[in-house]
């Protein structure tokens, strides 16, 4: 193999800008993930909360 054809491979290689796209595709997944994973935890809290008022409205109880 000649010193040519590595040099050509390596610059196509670095031209090639799949892989940064399947790059921006993970970093983009995982900060949807991030957000719908917050989004659950502080729904789930006020939820609990809710559920939690109403059960002490219809017992009666003081909460």
């Amino acid at each position: 193999m000649k010193l040519q054809s590595i040099k050509t491979l390596v610059v196509a290689f670095i031209k090639d800008e799949d892989g940064l796209t399947i790059v921006e595709y993970a970093v983009a997944g995982g900060l949807i993930t991030l957000g719908a994973v917050a989004a659950f935890v502080t729904l789930g809290g006020n939820v609990s909360a809710a559920i939690t008022s109403l059960g002490c409205a219809v017992t009666g109880v003081v909460c």
